[in-house]
């Protein structure tokens, strides 16, 4: 079974930095686009960012020159670095990823969450 566990989560002052992982384990045949999306309380989930397998980005306008997503493919792994937090970067944190298993078909897949808290 297929599953996506986040790390990194935490308190931190405006202008600080945190830097999340999110590890896929199990039968894993190929892991194709991962993304971090997030959360904040009474909205929407919306998008953070986005990396393919071959490493190409897609970012929020909002996070765009603050946060960087990155991937170690042989560890099938993500990260989000974000910098020059801002309270409003408050919300769960969810890791995404496109993950063929080695029996079955592509399906979506979602961590648990993590929560990031940016104090003023």
């Amino acid at each position: 079974q297929v599953q996506l566990r986040e790390s990194g989560g935490g308190l931190v002052q405006a202008g600080g930095s945190l830097r999340l992982s999110c590890a896929a384990s199990g039968s894993i045949f190929s892991i194709r686009a991962m993304g971090w999306y997030r959360q904040a309380l009474g909205k929407q989930r919306e998008l953070v960012a986005t990396i393919t397998s071959g490493g190409s980005t897609n970012y929020a306008d909002s996070v765009k020159g603050r946060f960087t997503i990155s991937r170690d493919n042989a560890k099938n792994t993500v990260y989000l670095q974000m910098n020059s937090l801002k309270p409003e970067d408050t919300a769960v944190y969810y890791c995404n990823g496109d993950i063929t298993p080695v029996y079955g078909r592509v399906n979506d897949y979602w961590g648990q969450g993590t929560q990031v808290t940016v104090s003023s």
